[in-house]
């Protein structure tokens, strides 16, 4: 516990911390995705199973951390690309995000355009939860390498790093449960967000390819693309109330025209 009351360690920890939750928002929305595809009563409980998935598979990572910078070794060559162990879970885990995102898009189109589509969730819990899986094994490894290189000057990285997912992932279940809502109630916010997740799983494959694009440009994108939705949505909400206030006035100006007539 000394270990992390040193300047270098809770300097370490504070950033540490930010950067997790930064890099957790892909995960937060893609469990807000998967959770709408559910029953409302059982998409709080798939939250908090997602999330606790998040912490476990982050955790063993952190204590497997051998066996994790052990995946920088040369598996496979193929068509003059030579993959690595992280490579090749980066590559996949990209592909899948890509055709969930691609499929959830569809089936939201399709849901509109069709109203007996909108007949209710298609996905179980168990399903939710090991897709949820599959994608937290992804960004936790993604996460841990990251937490290795930021921590490795420190005499006992591990601690912080632990510490770091912890508190990161306690962010987490705070603003999860509102993005969750926020997501499921605007349908246009939905589709954004299935964007950013395909987005995202081009930058895995692009870093399965060995071909880095500095996630800071992604993050930005989404950030101002998020921007403008919200205000979209905040226009489009007075637009509303102006019109309702409208009306009123309209039939009130109509019926004073009819007595006026003889």
């Amino acid at each position: 516990m000394m270990e992390l009351l040193t300047t270098q360690a809770l300097a370490a920890l504070f950033t540490l911390t930010a950067l997790e939750l930064v890099l957790g928002i892909d995960n937060i929305i893609f469990i807000a995705i998967l959770c709408g595809r559910l029953p409302p009563t059982e998409r709080d409980r798939a939250r908090v199973t997602g999330l606790l998935l998040a912490v476990i598979s982050r955790m063993l990572l952190v204590l497997a951390i051998g066996w994790v910078m052990g995946l920088d070794a040369e598996l496979v060559a193929l068509a003059g690309y030579r993959f690595s162990g992280k490579d090749l879970i980066l590559l996949f885990g990209g592909l899948f995000l890509i055709f969930k995102a691609t499929r959830e898009i569809h089936h939201r189109l399709q849901e509109s355009a069709d109203s007996e589509a909108a007949a209710g969730p298609t996905l179980s819990m168990q399903k939710v939860l090991f897709q949820i899986l599959m994608i937290d094994v992804v960004f936790s490894l993604d996460s841990v390498i990251t937490a290795v290189g930021m921590t490795e000057d420190l005499p006992s990285p591990i601690p912080v790093m632990i510490t770091a997912i912890l508190l990161s992932v306690a962010g987490m279940l705070v603003f999860s449960r509102a993005i969750v809502d926020f997501v499921e109630r605007n349908p246009s916010v939905r589709i954004l967000a299935l964007s950013f997740l395909m987005l995202i799983g081009v930058l895995l494959v692009a870093d399965g390819f060995d071909h880095h694009i500095p996630k800071g440009y992604v993050y930005f994108a989404m950030f101002y693309s998020f921007v403008v939705e919200l205000l979209q949505l905040r226009a489009s909400g007075r637009g509303s109330q102006q019109e309702i206030l409208t009306v009123p006035d309209q039939r009130v100006e109509s019926s004073q025209r009819l007595e006026e007539t003889p």
